[in-house]
């Protein structure tokens, strides 16, 4: 089969031809038709975000696609389905800390890299093997857009922050990055939750005025100045009410004080979920406040993806309609185009814009 290589980082994508995947125990084989390509991809091929991938390796963070083979343990997946390929793969042998890579794209620790060297390669491929707890099956309507429904990849990332946080309906939730490609996520899918209102800070006044066109009176722009205690005031002011929770989706560039300063509007007994990358590229820490955690009761916790339950709550808020891809801007490339995509991911890495790799041509 055909698929791109990461032959060494630095050096562009390779498409050349490898060996086919087979299913063995507690695996599925997927003829990958969709892949999204995440607009920082050119950092890790880079090796600028210093990612633990070892070459040679097929990169690609999941996709949608068919079927292809299953291992003899499958009792429901059936070849021929349509499914999405969840990335987040964790080990089976601890189920209080396991193990997690992110197959073709990042790992935790040295148990996460001993994971991804047995699942080394990713979705840039024709075909891709991966276990089958991580192969969802879709419903009949994503047939009409597979490329739309590979966005379930970036969703179910601020899906699972929102989750971790506990979000319910009615609540005000302010998302701290929220002009960016996760964090705009962030907003659509906490709307589609239930959210009462949504704060929405940052310096991008076009992007800010994106957000409130697209959902309307639930979403409150907030334009930073830098200044905390004026920030802080803007926030809160823009709320109308106590901010029930806070969401950081940061990238690595942004500095600790935005999100401090985003993590100190939530009201007492509020809940405060960290899962930007605010530090990765070294810095100053976060530093929040001891006494004032301690003595407003806030809840601080961090978390890196998602559970596996995640990828099915989101297919059904995509299937019912609650969350709605319409405004999506996708491109499109073929295999062959890789390098082309890669490029075209980094340049259009703001809200609602996808670039969509087509590995088998769906």
């Amino acid at each position: 089969m055909r698929a791109a290589v990461l032959n060494k980082f630095g050096a562009p994508l390779t498409v050349q031809e490898v060996p086919e995947p087979l299913a063995g125990g507690g695996e599925a084989v997927v003829e990958v038709l969709a892949a999204c390509v995440p607009p920082y991809a050119d950092e890790v091929f880079g090796g600028r975000r210093n990612y633990p991938l070892e070459p040679p390796v097929v990169p690609g963070p999941g996709g949608v696609g068919r079927v292809v083979g299953v291992g003899p343990d499958a009792t429901r997946l059936r070849i021929g389905d349509l499914v999405w390929v969840d990335p987040t793969v964790r080990s089976r042998d601890d189920t209080l800390t396991p193990d997690i890579t992110l197959q073709g794209w990042s790992s935790r620790g040295e148990g996460g890299a001993r994971l991804a060297r047995h699942l080394h390669d990713g979705s840039f491929a024709e075909l891709m093997r991966a276990p089958t707890e991580n192969v969802h099956p879709l419903p009949a309507e994503a047939e009409q857009d597979l490329t739309l429904w590979s966005a379930l990849g970036v969703y179910v990332i601020p899906y699972g922050g929102l989750l971790a946080g506990g979000l319910e309906a009615g609540e005000t939730l302010l998302v701290s990055g929220a002009t960016g490609n996760l964090g705009s996520a962030a907003v659509a899918v906490a709307l589609a939750m239930g959210a009462g209102r949504v704060i929405t800070p940052g310096r991008n006044r076009i992007v800010l005025d994106l957000l409130a066109d697209r959902f309307g009176s639930r979403v409150r722009p907030v334009e930073l100045t830098g200044d905390q205690a004026a920030d802080v005031a803007a926030m809160s002011a823009a709320a109308e009410g106590p901010i029930d929770m806070v969401i950081d989706l940061l990238p690595p560039a942004a500095p600790s004080s935005a999100a401090r300063t985003a993590a100190m509007t939530v009201r007492e007994y509020g809940r405060v979920v960290l899962m930007g990358g605010v530090g990765m590229l070294g810095g100053a820490d976060l530093a929040l406040p001891y006494p004032w955690i301690m003595r407003n009761s806030v809840t601080v916790r961090g978390q890196w993806m998602y559970p596996r339950s995640a990828n099915t709550g989101m297919i059904r808020l995509l299937a019912s309609g609650a969350l709605d891809l319409g405004a999506e801007r996708v491109r499109t490339f073929p295999l062959d185009a890789v390098n082309d995509a890669v490029e075209h991911a980094a340049a259009h890495g703001g809200p609602f814009h996808r670039t969509v790799l087509t590995p088998s041509g769906g």
